[in-house]
């Protein structure tokens, strides 16, 4: 397949809890999915795979919820910060943040937005309701 053929298909589903991925599984069982809680692997299929939809979680490991402290390299936020650097790398995507946690789902926003990236935060129980794909 080609490049641009498989870019149609593919969605990247940042995200830890295995419900909401079955959600997204379910959801968006049409196109090819890669889902993972890997923030490195995360950025390298954003470096070498092409992509209609890139959502996004924040807390990616149980450690991560209720806690104040930011742990950048390993939440979303760490993909977020990829893509804001690296400008022409999955420059048509979608980018929904769908993090319950307003104040990482922010500063995803922030860094995105100042980097001229078109995103949103939309939490998850409103996607739930809402996707459009």
């Amino acid at each position: 397949m080609k490049r641009g053929e498989d870019r149609k298909e593919r969605v990247l589903v940042v995200e830890d809890d295995e419900t909401r991925c079955a959600w997204f599984r379910e959801r968006l069982g049409g196109r090819r999915l890669d889902v993972t809680c890997d923030v490195p692997t995360a950025i390298r299929w954003l470096a070498e795979r092409d992509y209609v939809a890139v959502l996004l979680d924040h807390d990616l490991a149980e450690e991560h919820y209720f806690n104040d402290s930011p742990d950048d390299e390993r939440t979303g936020y760490a993909v977020a910060r990829w893509l804001a650097d690296n400008p022409t790398s999955q420059r048509d995507a979608l980018i929904v943040i769908h993090s319950l946690n307003y104040e990482g789902a922010r500063r995803m926003l922030e860094v995105l937005r100042a980097a001229g990236r078109d995103a949103e935060h939309i939490p998850f129980h409103y996607l739930q309701s809402g996707l459009r794909m």
